[in-house]
């Protein structure tokens, strides 16, 4: 490796793209700082992240229905203009987003959004767990921190693997739509509904069902 943390944080600062996405290029080019920021601007990443700081307020509220009406979801993304939020592009990756809400049941948009507490629990948990299992002391917080990027994973949204197409993260998707509409793009909030959730009743794999019409729509 050619580079140090100090050249990631460096080339973050300079095109305000994610910390993994800097790293990532300075892989590619084998820790040239120039390179890697043509490389950025070259995957749209560097233009996406420019507009971060950007304010979104126009947008629409998508619906997304899983046949049969088992289940329901909501969603709100944003944009910054009205005639963004009327174009193919921008409807099309928010109903997306909505169908991989229903496929994928994400609990919050971003790592962020976790609660504290709700985080905390969970590295007790699996803290346990590691230790059940004999492993280590010294290895545990190791452990607990791999297994954390996997709760974020199943649990965010924005980390999840896109259900049309696994090769990129819903963070990935974000990136290069905001890259291709030239406006920035926010994920707001969203509610899902599961028909019967909280009943006494049989489970189903509701989720592997979205995920069966997902593959059909492909086809």
């Amino acid at each position: 490796m050619n580079f140090t943390a100090q050249d990631v944080k460096t080339l973050r600062e300079r095109t305000g793209a994610g910390m993994m996405d800097c790293k990532n290029a300075l892989v590619e080019t084998d820790g040239d700082m120039e390179k890697a920021i043509d490389f950025l601007r070259e995957k749209g990443i560097a233009k996406a992240a420019k507009k971060a700081g950007r304010i979104a307020a126009e947008g629409i509220v998508d619906s997304y229905i899983h046949m049969g009406g088992r289940v329901g979801v909501l969603l709100e993304v944003n944009c910054e203009t009205d005639f963004v939020a009327r174009g193919d592009m921008f409807r099309e990756f928010v109903h997306d987003i909505a169908l991989q809400i229903a496929a994928a049941n994400p609990q919050y948009v971003k790592s962020e959004d976790v609660p504290a507490e709700v985080l905390e629990k969970e590295k007790a948990i699996l803290r346990a767990q590691a230790l059940e299992e004999g492993k280590p002391e010294k290895i545990v917080d190791k452990m607990v921190e791999g297994r954390i990027k996997t709760f974020y994973e199943d649990n965010c949204l924005l980390n999840q693997k896109f259900v049309k197409d696994p090769a990129k993260t819903i963070e990935q998707y974000l990136i290069e739509t905001t890259a291709q509409i030239g406006e920035k793009i926010s994920i707001r909030r969203f509610v899902r509904y599961e028909m019967g959730e909280g009943l006494q009743k049989k489970e189903e794999d509701l989720a592997a069902e979205v995920q069966a019409q997902v593959e059909a729509m492909k086809k």
